[in-house]
């Protein structure tokens, strides 16, 4: 520990101790725990200890004051667990009978003090701390501690319940733990005591009529199968599974969640050979409501995934290909890695596959609430059903029927479920991708009222979906998901109809319209090119034709949402497409190019800033709006180029300036005709509005625009990556020079030097990048000026030390290349780079300033020794 906080120490403690004190605020304790738990970490907590007695007077002083706050006795229980961590500190303080004093009965357990929270989430915390070696075993089963546990499982706090249950697991784990733990047979009955206790509490929990018992056992056993990796997991899992097993039978089945969770757990943790694991499972998607299954299903479908889910990150990457079946691959592949990795993983990636009856059930269950809805709007009869299994039955169909929650709810799940296995290489094979389309093609004609379904079954179903717009949120998320696959023709029409439908409905609420645009989108960028074409196919141009007016029709919508949405639209269409004949004839045959440009002075920010972002794209395809005279084909683009610099400068909201700024950066980036003109001049405008911005992201634009340009003169290629990062070669001296001269007269080094010193931190990093990317351009060898011979250097250093100290209003003026080359050098640009590098509290943070501070607070030091913030 520093001396100096070790001066300060006794003060505080004395502080800590006086409940006349104001009580340090629950930041500065946690800050103080930290420390404390560092510096255990990093030496002997017993010689901490002796060398500072008056921490053991705090925990002593702790137990004899009556009026200490909860606060200070929770941060002492916690405080003395960080300590006895180290079983040689736990001895010494088991020596003066301080530990049973503060986590045993004759403590805060039987005090007032222990209706609060505070004091019971300490006292959990501290134990948790504290259990790290077979002493604290011994003493845990001593003082009681574990019943104690136990009854806090139950606590009304939802903390102290929580963080009870995983105490009661950490014990566990201890328990188990040794040199004859990998002995240990799974089945062997010879657990520690401390072991045998838990899991026959855990057991008799399991065995219980409460429904709250039961769940605690069952949370507190998930918590063990997803933390605990030892072999004694497999007996504890052969002890309990039929307790839990036994569950099953009870109607309706209790704690249904945290069954599920628990039965997922145990599957991920390490797949057994056993084939009494599928079937309890196979038995719980039979015994559970739909509504409670679909979790379940789609656990055991995502399941594949975890035979290689414990295998270390850097083999994992390689071993989850895709491209391979996963059975195969692991076998081809795991005679190579076998002798690299431990026994338990080797083991777990050797064990069974989920049983493809039970991946059949599975599917089936998260299909059935869409072939409900097939079959009830269908008119005649059909192909055969989603999957052999997977045909609506009565309980199904009374499920949704029951209510309009219960019907929202199932289909919303369902959805929501398969949209999440559509990409997965697990997914189940075959894909059913044609009646999943047909299914949320229906459920979407259902809920906009344009279906006509023949069954009573049917008529109810549309009744219950009839305008809701949750159900039209997931279909429309879920036929977005279904355009990575293929489907009939004749369906895909039907996709595109249903959508166009929506678009175009009055009833689309904002965000349904936004849901739509996206799916729309998407299902477009998957169409099929017409073999020996790069145009788009017909199909698609047909579409094309019929989505703009209804385009043009959301972009004068009254609701901004609807308007911003239609502008998203269009830039990503833009995107992609902005090259294809077919998509530009269509475009510019239409009035959305001209509205999009009325909308720069929406009055809403947002979608000024979108409408912004759009021209942008618009022009740099050159789909910007007809000119309105052919004499002057320019005037059109120059005339946005004006706009938008007026946005820049005069809007009053950030969102549209810093549009402004990016879309400026990829007309540069990308050459657009009308800045490569004069790219000169450009930059020198759109910097000098940049400078003044107050919007740091403007400013940081800004200096992101600058780089471009730099990188453009010094004839580099310009990195899309902003994280990318290289070494820069030396720029020959005659390209320098002309591009410091270019530079200048732009007034980069004005804007780059002011940034320098910015108070926010992101735009001075961003500026110290600049330079010192430049400066690696210039050295070793200079400008053609030589740095001494620049009468200026000295008076712009010193212009640069007053900016420095806060005062920016005296300008640089018009700088020589070689006074900045000079600057580059003088300045240290490393050291400033570090200095911005560190968090802003670096120096508040440290434990001398904690100390001061805390003790500032309470007048126990003078002003200037104290390091507030």
């Amino acid at each position: 520990m520093d001396p100096e906080c070790s001066r300060l120490l006794p003060a505080l403690c004395a502080v800590l101790a006086d409940p006349r004190q104001p009580v340090a605020d629950d930041t500065c304790l946690e800050k103080l725990l930290d420390w404390f738990t560092a510096v255990t970490e990093a030496g002997s907590s017993l010689l901490l200890l002796q060398e500072n007695p008056c921490l053991v007077e705090l925990l002593f002083h702790v137990l004899k004051s009556q009026d200490l706050s909860s606060r200070i006795l929770s941060f002492s229980l916690r405080l003395a667990g960080i300590f006895a961590a180290q079983e040689d500190c736990f001895q010494y303080l088991q020596q003066g009978e301080l530990l049973p004093m503060l986590f045993g009965e004759v403590g805060p357990l039987g005090g007032a003090a222990w209706t609060a929270p505070a004091v019971r989430s300490g006292w959990i915390q501290g134990l948790r701390t504290l259990a790290q070696h077979p002493s604290a075993l011994h003493f845990l089963a001593a003082c009681g501690a574990v019943d104690t546990i136990f009854s806090l499982q139950g606590d009304p706090s939802l903390f102290v319940a929580s963080a009870a249950g995983q105490l009661l697991v950490h014990i566990l784990d201890l328990a188990m733990r040794g040199p004859a733990e990998g002995r240990r047979s799974p089945q062997a009955c010879d657990w520690p005591a401390c072991a045998q206790k838990i899991v026959g509490h855990i057991e008799d929990s399991l065995c219980s009529t409460a429904i709250p018992q039961v769940t605690q056992a069952l949370s507190v056993l998930t918590t063990a199968f997803g933390h605990c990796h030892g072999l004694w997991t497999q007996g504890l899992w052969v002890r309990l599974s039929p307790l839990v097993a036994r569950l099953l039978e009870k109607d309706p089945v209790p704690a249904s969640h945290s069954l599920v969770d628990l039965l997922l757990s145990v599957a991920r943790s390490a797949p057994s050979s056993d084939r009494g694991l599928w079937e309890t499972l196979a038995q719980t998607l039979s015994h559970l409501s739909p509504t409670q299954a679909g979790p379940l299903a789609l656990g055991i479908l995502k399941l594949q995934d975890c035979f290689i889910h414990r295998l270390p990150k850097d083999k994992r990457d390689s071993w989850s290909s895709p491209a391979q079946s996963r059975a195969g691959f692991i076998l081809r592949t795991c005679s190579a890695a076998f002798c690299h990795l431990p026994s338990g993983l080797t083991l777990w990636i050797l064990g069974h596959p989920v049983p493809q009856a039970l991946r059949t059930q599975a599917f089936g269950i998260l299909l059935q609430p869409l072939a409900c809805v097939l079959e009830a709007a269908a008119q005649a009869p059909g192909p055969p059903g989603l999957l052999e299994g997977a045909a609506a039955d009565s309980m199904m169909v009374d499920t949704l029927l029951s209510s309009k929650s219960a019907c929202v709810g199932l289909l919303c799940c369902a959805l929501a479920h398969l949209g999440l296995l559509q990409p997965l290489p697990q997914r189940p094979s075959p894909w059913p991708q044609a009646p999943l389309l047909g299914a949320a093609v229906t459920t979407l004609r259902l809920c906009s009222g344009s279906a006509a379904p023949t069954s009573d079954v049917g008529g109810r179903l549309c009744a219950i979906l009839v305008g809701c717009g949750r159900v039209q949120r997931a279909a429309l998320d879920f036929l977005g998901a279904l355009s990575q696959g293929t489907g009939p023709q004749e369906l895909v029409t039907q996709v595109f109809s249903v959508l166009l439908e929506y678009l175009v409905s009055p009833e689309s609420s904002s965000m349904v319209l936004k849901k739509a645009f996206q799916a729309t989108l998407r299902w477009l960028l998957s169409s099929p090119k017409t073999p020996g074409c790069c145009d788009l196919d017909p199909h698609t141009q047909l579409f094309l034709r019929e989505l703009l007016p209804v385009l043009q029709k959301r972009l004068c919508s009254p609701c901004w949402e609807v308007r911003d949405s239609g502008l998203e639209f269009l830039t990503q269409m833009t995107r992609h497409w902005g090259g294809q004949a077919g998509f530009r004839q269509a475009l510019l045959a239409s009035e959305v190019p001209e509205l999009t440009k009325q909308l720069l002075r929406d009055p809403e920010s947002y979608v000024r800033a979108s409408a912004v972002t759009a021209t942008g794209q618009l022009s740099s395809w050159g789909l910007c709006a007809t000119p309105a005279s052919p004499e002057c084909p320019g005037a059109q683009q120059e005339s946005l180029l004006v706009e938008l610099l007026h946005i820049l400068s005069t809007d009053s909201e950030g969102f549209p300036r810093r549009a402004v700024m990016q879309v400026f950066t990829e007309w540069l980036r990308d050459g657009h005709a009308d800045v490569a003109e004069d790219a000169e001049r450009f930059v020198a405008g759109v910097l000098q509005a940049a400078s003044r911005d107050l919007d740091w992201e403007v400013r940081a634009q800004g200096l992101e625009l600058a780089l471009v340009f730099l990188e453009q003169l010094l004839g580099q290629r310009s990195s899309h990556c902003p994280y990318a990062v290289a070494l820069p070669e030396t720029a020959p001296p005659g390209v320098l020079d002309q591009a410091l001269q270019v530079l200048c007269r732009v007034q980069l080094f004005e804007f780059a030097f002011r940034a320098l010193f910015d108070c926010d931190r992101p735009v001075a990093q961003k500026s110290c990048d600049l330079l010192l990317f430049l400066r690696a351009k210039a050295a070793p060898c200079g400008s053609s000026q030589e740095a001494g011979d620049s009468p200026n250097v000295a008076s712009v250093e010193a212009t640069l030390q007053r900016w420095q100290a806060g005062e920016q209003g005296q300008p640089l003026g018009y700088l020589e290349p070689g006074a900045v080359v000079a600057l580059l050098r003088s300045i240290d640009l490393e050291g400033l780079r570090d200095t911005l590098a560190e968090s802003s509290d670096h120096v508040e943070k440290s434990p001398q300033s904690l100390l001061q501070d805390m003790l500032a607070a309470v007048g126990v030091l003078g002003e200037n020794e104290a390091d507030c913030y």
